[in-house]
């Protein structure tokens, strides 16, 4: 079969390799589509804890299952499915376990036509979506929900401003939040892409370039009474700055890196909460896939690449040029 294979830093080649056999209790899928995230690009360029050479990188894929391994359900074969990146996460709801880890790194990636996964981890196709979308949905998707409702608490009719709109996490928080019936607001450097917010229902935006941002949020909102961050840095205390008293800040990366201070007394004084996330446990999963079919939601994707052109896909993604997710498909 064809996989994108990194054998060193930026070393991305599209190669054949051996197709996999399902373990006990694993199926194989024949991936139709699979998605890109940041994490793939930090793979790629060496800067992810636990790198071994040679992987096949990739978190997020659906496709259909072509063999069970034993004691899984012959009932799977031939069935439409996403997989669920997030593995082991462990019997605690409020963080995962020391086996936690995400697909495409230790366990080879869905950037391949073939992939074998414990049967746990596959979960039907959500029928209305086409297979780009449904392989752009898992990281993010899941992400994006425990963020917003198991650890933000949102409430519909609650303001909410996602900071820097245009990545997967980002734009699936703006859906989620709209369907909840929040408002919402963005933020970003392009205005093109605050009108395309605008257009799936955001109420405005705010280019975070503008050191006055934070204040011009404020008396446009009110201050928000949930924060979606994943930038970090130094328009971090402007975050803090656009929250409402008693508001939540939540948090899944830091592409920034990390404050140069944190301005405790605002957070202290202000009654805020900082909340820091990271992917999601299986009731997660399920409740973000059940949220999805019951508004029929759709994630935005920005583009499709064929599996020989994944290079072409992570170097853009690495420049941000995208508003969605870039997919690669398989056929």
């Amino acid at each position: 079969m064809r996989a994108v294979q990194l054998n060193g830093i930026n070393q991305l080649s599209v190669v054949e390799v051996a197709e996999p056999r399902p373990a006990a209790g694993e199926v194989t899928v024949a991936l139709r589509a699979a998605a890109l995230n940041h994490r793939d690009v930090w793979i790629k360029q060496g800067r992810y804890a636990g790198l071994t050479w040679p992987c096949i990188p990739g978190s997020d894929a659906a496709g259909v299952v072509g063999a069970v391994g034993a004691g899984v359900d012959p009932a799977w074969l031939g069935r439409e499915v996403i997989i669920n990146p997030s593995f082991n996460w462990g019997d605690d709801e409020r963080a995962p376990g020391a086996g936690f880890s995400i697909l495409g790194l230790p366990r080879q990636g869905t950037l391949a036509e073939i992939i074998a996964v414990p049967a746990a981890q596959i979960a039907p196709k959500p029928a209305h979506l086409s297979w780009p979308e449904a392989a752009a949905l898992p990281l993010a998707g899941l992400t994006a929900h425990r963020a917003l409702f198991a650890r933000a608490g949102l409430r519909p009719s609650e303001r909410v401003l996602v900071n820097g709109i245009g990545g997967g996490v980002a734009l699936f928080a703006l859906q989620f939040a709209v369907a909840h019936g929040a408002k919402a607001w963005v933020t970003s450097s392009s205005p093109e892409k605050i009108a395309r917010a605008v257009a799936l229902g955001a109420v405005g935006g705010f280019d975070y370039r503008d050191a006055q941002w934070a204040k011009a949020a404020v008396q446009a909102a009110g201050g928000f009474d949930v924060m979606v961050e994943s930038a970090g840095g130094e328009g971090f205390e402007a975050v803090l700055d656009a929250a409402t008293p008693g508001g939540r800040v939540v948090f899944f990366g830091a592409t920034r890196g990390n404050p140069p201070a944190l301005a405790m007394r605002k957070v202290f004084w202000r009654q805020l909460t900082l909340l820091g996330t990271t992917m999601g446990s299986p009731a997660d999963w399920e409740a973000m896939l059940a949220f999805v079919a019951r508004h029929r939601l759709r994630p935005v994707v920005s583009d499709v690449f064929p599996l020989a052109r994944a290079g072409e896909a992570l170097a853009r993604l690495d420049r941000g040029e995208q508003f969605g997710k870039l997919v690669v498909t398989m056929s």
